[in-house]
């Protein structure tokens, strides 16, 4: 007879199970996706992405819920596995037969329409290495699923026990393997908790120089000159107030280098240089260009490790003074 003693708690048990294994899957996915996305770009499709920072997030936090999600599957796995070794009964709670059953089913559909999608873009004729990858990745997780769970359905129908064979107790082990390896190789494309910080930080400084040029081109759209520096530009009544830099709170350097022409200046910890072959826009048609503070060329803010200058020069036929 069934020991329904600890029911409660393994009903808790196998649905934390099952629930932790969604997560793990969609973590796991997740992060192999936009590693894929990463270092296979498609121009086609990724229509004014940059291709090395977009997924950056997204990984992030792909590793952040296999960090916390996948040592509780890995858990709570460890213990069934031990309660049932020590509670042969166990394995004919109806709890269990349902969620094994359905899991098995779940990972089954998903190899089905794996299968399907891959032979449908085949026929289109649009078969690529990262759409080939990404397939790979689904059915090594579906399949993964499948095998595990059949295995242990199987064992409770047979009389030799299953789990005490070589490649069912290296299974658990080489998955556990390769969802860490997921998690490194994460460190390499997203970088460390420091450098993100860091990267932050120049962000940060690219963004206020933008929001600085911004206020003094306004300046002098209203004055007809610009300012004599930066004191000049705080504005109560519009709100305006110059930012200064985040990590050390010095001022940003400004400099008038001609009546239409002014120059900004700060200190980056990042060089944005190093991936700006990476970081490309992939434009889906042709797109009007108009600049407030050059009309000849386009201006960015790209910049190496130390002090870098942006020059600025305002093209009266794009922006005109107000009217006093």
């Amino acid at each position: 007879m069934t020991d329904t003693k600890n029911l409660p708690r393994d009903t808790f048990l196998y649905l934390t199970a099952i629930i932790t294994l969604v997560v793990v899957v969609v973590g796991f996915g997740m992060a192999v996706f936009n590693y894929i996305d990463f270092y296979f770009p498609d121009p086609a499709t990724d229509y004014y992405r940059y291709t090395s920072s977009a997924h950056e997030g997204a990984i992030r936090q792909a590793m952040a819920m296999l960090i916390v999600v996948f040592p509780v599957y890995v858990w709570v796995s460890r213990f069934l596995r031990r309660d049932m070794e020590d509670n042969p009964e166990k394995k004919e709670l109806k709890i269990r037969k349902w969620l094994l059953y359905l899991t098995v089913f779940a990972a089954g559909l998903t190899m089905i329409g794996d299968l399907v999608a891959l032979l449908n873009t085949f026929l289109e004729g649009e078969i690529t290495a990262r759409f080939i990858l990404k397939v790979l990745t689904i059915f090594f997780i579906a399949g993964s699923v499948f095998y595990y769970y059949y295995k242990e359905l199987r064992s409770d129908n047979s009389k030799k026990n299953l789990w005490k064979a070589w490649d069912i107790r290296a299974f658990p082990w080489a998955i556990i393997t390769v969802v860490l390896a997921a998690v490194v190789f994460g460190f390499f494309v997203a970088g460390s908790p420091t450098s993100r910080r860091t990267e932050r930080f120049d962000e940060r400084r690219v963004q206020d120089l933008s929001g600085i040029q911004g206020n003094v081109i306004a300046y002098w759209q209203n004055k007809g000159v610009l300012p004599g520096k930066l004191d000049e530009l705080p504005n109560d009544l519009l709100g305006v107030v110059v930012p200064r830099d985040p990590k050390t709170d010095n001022a940003y350097e400004y400099k008038i280098l001609s009546d239409l022409k002014f120059q900004l200046c700060a200190t980056f910890e990042t060089s944005s240089n190093e991936d700006q072959n990476e970081r490309k826009v992939f434009p889906a048609y042709p797109q009007p260009v108009s600049y407030p503070y050059r009309g000849d060329q386009i201006e960015t803010w790209q910049h190496g490790i130390g002090r870098a200058c942006f020059e600025r020069t305002i093209d009266p036929d794009f922006l005109k003074p107000r009217p006093l």
